[in-house]
């Protein structure tokens, strides 16, 4: 397991380098990033990209549930996207305003929303280096989409100010309740 590397480290705002070998060395960074995604707590990841343990590489993984198997994505490229006029759909089991959040293991404690496209059609290559091309949709789609702007050096936060959004923290209530608050940028 590799600890989660946080902003302002700089390998978060480079972009990352295509993987050419396909190898034991690969498939050691493969497992290295899905055990520190599974390790995970608070909040649960449901995508990693390789710069966020701190290897500047075009890889990243997900996994939208904590049900769901771990997919791998090598050298990606979004052949096309397509808007929607709805908010992308939480996952399976979550409602309301928190699963319509956008948050960051790199960035802590920083929450938003997001505007993504609900469908997105990556080509890819698996960990067996084969060439793969796929559409998603909804929640996978926006994790897709998260990821890929982290191998491309962009984090969720400069998407938020481009889209004249708000950021949130979590912070606790009076009632011993976690609660989204705006943060105040000056």
């Amino acid at each position: 397991m590799k600890p989660i590397v946080t902003v302002p480290n700089k390998v978060l705002s480079g972009m990352a380098t295509e993987v050419k070998v396909f190898d034991k060395k690969l498939n050691t960074i493969l497992l290295d990033m899905k055990t520190s995604l599974i390790a995970t707590k608070n909040p649960k990841g449901v995508g990693l990209a390789a710069p966020q343990i701190g290897l500047p590489l075009r890889i990243f993984i997900t996994r939208p549930t904590e049900k769901a198997d771990i997919r791998v994505f090598i050298n990606p490229i979004v052949i096309t996207s397509k808007n929607t006029d709805g908010p992308p759909s939480p996952p399976a089991g979550e409602s309301g305003e928190a699963s319509k959040m956008e948050g960051c293991l790199s960035v802590p404690n920083l929450w938003g929303k997001v505007k993504r496209n609900n469908d997105v059609t990556l080509k890819f290559q698996n960990e067996n280096g084969i060439i793969k091309e796929e559409t998603f949709t909804g929640f996978l789609s926006t994790i897709i989409q998260h990821e890929t702007d982290h191998i491309n050096g962009i984090l969720f936060v400069q998407r938020i100010l481009e889209q004249k959004g708000k950021l949130f923290e979590v912070v606790t209530d009076e009632d011993g309740k976690e609660v989204f608050e705006e943060v105040q940028l000056h």
